[in-house]
């Protein structure tokens, strides 16, 4: 880098006194002011060769290379210190450099990231039909007569043994069998109407 480059940009990098309190206002502004042109100054002196450098790093992607170029000038505007006595350029890119290898490191230790495309080839889980299917069977179930629709809740929807049932219902044994015996022969008659059944 030549002199006169390194001269306009080191001048102008912010001081990192503590400014007194009668002065802090002014200072800040001032402050403010100096970091707008060290930040322009850099830039407009460094930021072709190191987006250039950059899109190199990222394989030719502007957008990951602007980011670089960006992150790289917010690191020289964090640490002024550190170009205070050296040439900015090597320092700028050595900077951008690393912070290329720590985004490679950081895609390489998370698993890749999909699109849509990998979505839209699952199958979707779809419970439309199971719900009409149900609504069917529960419509199917409501045109019984109620001993019988008592007998298949009891024995298939609350899971309970034929003397369960049967004490529940408060009904012997043998009657629950012959009615859910009954029961399922005109369940399945009104699921065929339907055109659920076989």
């Amino acid at each position: 880098m030549n002199q006169s480059a390194e001269a306009s940009v080191l001048p102008s990098v912010p001081s990192t006194a503590i400014p007194r309190e009668d002065d802090a206002r002014g200072a800040a502004s001032n402050e403010r002011l100096a970091d707008d042109a060290f930040v322009r100054a850099l830039y407009a002196e460094h930021g072709g060769a190191l987006l250039r450098y950059a899109l190199h790093l990222t394989g030719g992607d502007r957008q990951k290379a602007e980011d670089l170029v960006q992150e790289t000038i917010v690191r020289a505007w964090r640490h002024p210190e550190a170009l205070a006595d050296r040439p900015a350029r090597p320092w700028l890119f050595a900077v951008a450099r690393n912070l290329a290898v720590d985004a490679y490191r950081a895609r390489q230790s998370r698993p890749p990231e999909t699109g849509q495309e990998a979505f839209d080839t699952l199958p979707a889980h779809d419970d439309a039909d199971r719900t009409l299917e149900s609504w069917a069977v529960a419509e199917a179930l409501a045109s019984l007569r109620p001993d019988h629709r008592s007998v298949i809740v009891e024995t298939y929807y609350r899971g309970c043994s034929v003397a369960e049932a049967a004490a529940t219902l408060g009904i012997p044994a043998g009657t629950v069998k012959s009615r859910t015996y009954y029961a399922l022969k005109a369940l399945k008659l009104a699921l065929q109407e339907r055109g659920l059944a076989p």
